[in-house]
């Protein structure tokens, strides 16, 4: 049973809870194969505030294209940010919103790392 701060440190509160989940019935081979594959395609929060950061400023709705949410992103631009509410509330949810992204990433990466 592999530890998941062994093999990804970078993570924390419950995004570090689901990871350890995920991981503990692999091998150690495995949980490595699926750490790799993780880190590469994982969004690292700081990284959306930045970008929501950015949608305020400038391109609305490039959080949400970044997220893999691009029909969203389109509407968050064409409608700047929705009228910046939704842009704001981002804002607010940037932790949640990359949690559900990695989330999603987690399970296709154990789908593919298993087989």
């Amino acid at each position: 049973m592999a530890n998941v701060l062994d093999i990804l440190p970078e993570l924390h509160g419950d995004e570090l809870s689901y990871i350890q989940h995920i991981i503990s019935d692999m091998d150690d081979t495995t949980a490595k194969r699926f750490a790799n594959v993780y880190r590469a395609r994982r969004k690292n929060p700081q990284e959306i505030l930045i970008f929501t950061i950015i949608g305020f400023l400038g391109i609305a709705g490039i959080q949400r294209i970044v997220l893999n949410q691009v029909g969203m992103g389109v509407l968050f631009f064409f409608t700047v940010g929705l009228c910046y509410i939704g842009t704001i509330i981002d804002l607010i949810n940037y932790q949640k919103l990359t949690y559900e992204y990695n989330q999603k990433v987690a399970n296709e990466v154990r789908v593919a790392a298993i087989s």
